[in-house]
């Protein structure tokens, strides 16, 4: 096949072009330019796409020996993942932009531009695995659970999974792709791991969005609308936060505040104890469906996770056209409006199993079915999830 490698500069995606290159692909290495005032990217091991990357970049497609170029995909960078994420936050929701940019950059813009030229397929440095299913290509997570990233890949949808390669899937460890890339030449197989929000460049989250969104005051209040103290801005705060609320006493009791829940509509942060961030009910909107063969078009039994990093918990879910109802078996904390929802499979006990795993194939709880973006979770969600899945269901 003809290869489009994406090169980030780091020692994932030069190991993964290399792994593509020894199954015999003809393979040639592109680095993503995604600023073009590069210095509002990374330094040191914040972020990807800075100068210091493409160079890397360029040095590992040497070494390999591959035609290497450099695609600026700035504009579309900007328009579908910084832009995103800026208006994600005015509304009161809290985005990934991991996952924007896997959906609009990664495999999309890079991989329609690859195919425009005739490649086949595009080959990243991301921990996940593809299995060959009768109904198509399935993703499932990497052998090495520390680093698996399927959560933020579920986005991608069908067809642009036809047209991956994730060279890196059954790799053990980090160590031992560090391993590799030495043995290979590698200049960047102790290069640090990168980390935060790329254009984020010195890691401050509420001072980039208060450049880009300015001074908004308005009042902190408790779930009874009893007001608290006052916010700049209430895009700067997500469900679940505890520090940088600005009270100047504690709780009557207390015990610390969390924020409960953002209103943009009255420029409101709502704060109270954790025990309010706690959910078993969820809706999500915008489903991207991966399992053809799994519809969860009745109540089924799955695995769900919130966070990137996060533990994948059983609960009920039952897909409705474009919204994903869910009814988590346990309840959940601090589940924020706008976050990935990310649904597995699992075993006949709707729990996660290795003993699931047979000869035949791998364990069912490691597939990607699909994945949603929450849109209501807790109380407002309840009546809708109990009448999808006939169910009782509490917030």
């Amino acid at each position: 096949m003809r290869v489009l490698a994406a090169l980030s500069g780091g020692v994932d995606s030069a190991v993964a072009a290399a792994r593509a290159v020894d199954a015999g692909h003809e393979v040639v290495g592109v680095h993503m330019a995604l600023s073009r005032s590069r210095a509002q990217h990374r330094s040191g091991s914040r972020g990807c796409c800075s100068i210091e990357d493409a160079s890397d970049a360029r040095r590992a497609a040497d070494v390999l020996g591959i035609p290497y170029y450099v695609w600026d995909l700035s504009a579309e960078f900007t328009e579908t993942v910084v832009a995103d994420f800026v208006a994600e936050y005015a509304a009161g929701r809290t985005p990934n932009p991991c996952v924007r940019c896997n959906e609009h950059i990664k495999f999309a813009a890079l991989l329609d531009r690859g195919l425009a030229l005739g490649f086949d397929a595009v080959a990243t440095g991301h921990y996940a695995r593809l299995v060959e299913g009768a109904a198509g290509p399935q993703l499932h997570r990497a052998v090495d659970a520390a680093k698996d990233q399927s959560y933020v890949l579920a986005v991608m949808g069908p067809d642009r999974l036809a047209r991956a390669l994730f060279p890196l899937g059954d790799a053990p460890s980090k160590d031992a792709v560090r391993a590799e890339a030495a043995a290979r030449g590698l200049s960047v197989s102790a290069k640090p791991d990168s980390y935060d929000i790329c254009f984020v460049a010195d890691g401050d989250t509420q001072g980039f969005l208060r450049a880009h969104l300015g001074s908004r005051p308005g009042e902190v209040v408790d779930a009874g609308g009893t007001v608290l103290g006052t916010h700049d801005g209430a895009y700067a705060y997500t469900v679940g936060q505890r520090k940088g609320l600005g009270l100047d006493r504690p709780a009557p009791d207390g015990r610390p505040r969390y924020v409960l829940g953002v209103d943009t509509a009255a420029n409101r942060v709502v704060v109270g104890p954790s025990e309010l961030l706690s959910v078993r009910v969820v809706v999500g909107h915008a489903v991207v469906w991966l399992a053809s063969d799994v519809p969860c078009a009745a109540p089924t039994r799955v695995l769900v996770q919130v966070r990137a990093h996060g533990e994948a918990v059983p609960a009920l879910v039952v897909r409705d056209g474009e919204r994903l109802l869910v009814r988590l078996d346990a309840p959940l904390r601090g589940l924020a409006p706008g976050q990935s929802l990310v649904v597995y499979g699992a075993g006949p006990d709707g729990a996660a199993s290795a003993d699931d795993a047979t000869d035949a194939g791998p364990d069912p709880s490691d597939r990607v079915l699909g994945q949603a973006t929450i849109a209501v979770a807790g109380s407002g969600a309840a009546s809708e999830v109990e009448r999808g899945l006939g169910v009782g269901a509490p917030a």
